[in-house]
């Protein structure tokens, strides 16, 4: 297993999320978080570098034309791993409303095992608690996962001009036996891309 790192200038998405934060909640009934642009971000990212989307089967490793992500949700006890069905076709407002019964589940420890199961990719948020850089754990049988963090404001260099920005580390951790390193940055520098530019998530431009 290796771990490759990255960081990500969050102040446009953050700009968008304030921007509309009020009206997608007045008409999808739920908040917009991180969490539906990083899933979608990786769901084109993923199609566009399918090794990285791809698992271990009994004696063969197995390709996928869909996209379901795992997504790390806390319950009383730890951490349990439900998965969004097919993200390629979902647009932020289903994510959310998902990961929203996801986690008001897992707090009442309903979350069934088939919703835990057949995930081709994993994403853990750890900044959710704080935590500024880790190497999150692959969730067999799938080959990669992707790990955020806790945005801090550091100074960055735009247009030439160093500006205080809202930055966050990411890290993905891949099974090299499937993944070799220029697919695993290159999928990493596409999620990064489109995290940087929103408006690219939702041309679906990887």
């Amino acid at each position: 297993m290796l771990t490759t790192f990255n960081e990500i200038d969050m102040t446009p998405l953050i700009k968008m999320r304030e921007q509309h934060k009020e009206a997608f909640a007045k008409k999808h009934g739920v908040k917009l978080g991180f969490m539906s642009p990083f899933a979608k971000a990786c769901a084109i990212a993923l199609q566009d570098v399918s090794i990285v989307n791809a698992s271990w089967g009994t004696d063969t490793i197995e390709y996928h034309d869909f996209v379901d992500i795992s997504i790390a949700v806390s319950t009383p006890t730890g951490l349990v791993v439900p998965v969004l069905r097919d993200v390629q076709a979902m647009n932020f407002a289903q994510i959310e409303k998902k990961i929203e019964d996801f986690g008001s589940r897992a707090q009442q420890n309903k979350i069934t095992i088939p919703e835990m199961t057949g995930g081709t990719f994993t994403i853990s948020n750890g900044g959710t608690f704080g935590s500024w850089m880790g190497t999150p754990i692959i969730n067999p049988p799938q080959s990669a996962i992707l790990g955020m963090h806790a945005t801090k404001k550091k100074p960055w260099v735009v247009d030439g001009k160093v500006e205080v920005r809202d930055i966050m580390a990411v890290a993905l951790t891949y099974d090299h036996r499937i993944i070799d390193g220029r697919d695993a940055v290159t999928f990493l520098v596409k999620v990064k891309n489109l995290i940087e530019d929103p408006a690219r998530i939702v041309l679906d431009l990887a």
